[in-house]
């Protein structure tokens, strides 16, 4: 049966876009349904959504993906090192 709770959203990951764009493309890869939050803003003026613009756009998974999702997300941040 499954939880509500594993409905919820949580972010997992926050970046420029183009870095974004990239992890959400390897998150499809792996078959794991996300969505972008403060893409736009986060184009147009980062700095409202993301202290200095940092990490302005973000990831969004469902809380049930999202352990799955981060350990996608570690391998990509340890291979781009």
């Amino acid at each position: 049966m499954q939880n509500k709770m594993d409905n919820e959203p949580v972010i997992v990951f926050s970046g420029t876009a183009l870095e974004v764009s990239m992890v959400k493309s390897i998150l499809d890869d792996n078959e794991i349904a996300s969505y972008l939050r403060d893409e736009y803003i986060g184009t147009i003026a980062p700095w409202y959504s993301g202290g200095g613009g940092a990490g302005s756009v973000k990831i969004v998974v469902a809380a049930a993906d999202s352990e799955k999702a981060l350990k996608v997300i570690e391998e990509y941040n340890k291979n781009i090192k």
